[in-house]
């Protein structure tokens, strides 16, 4: 089995997790605090799980 289970990759669309991530930056000032980094990490998960960019990396 995956080390992350099914039930914690989201079903919400990219565009809405986009906007989430947005949102934490602009709330942080640009400066993320250790629970700010927390969330943001989740959200990059979830963004990658509805994207299908796990693992790839930009060219």
């Amino acid at each position: 089995m995956s080390p992350m289970s099914s039930s914690s990759v989201s079903t919400r669309p990219a565009t809405e997790i986009n906007a989430d991530i947005r949102d934490l930056w602009q709330r942080s000032g640009g400066y993320l605090s250790p629970q700010d980094e927390a969330e943001y990490q989740r959200l990059l998960v979830e963004w990658a799980a509805a994207t299908g960019e796990s693992g790839r990396t930009a060219v």
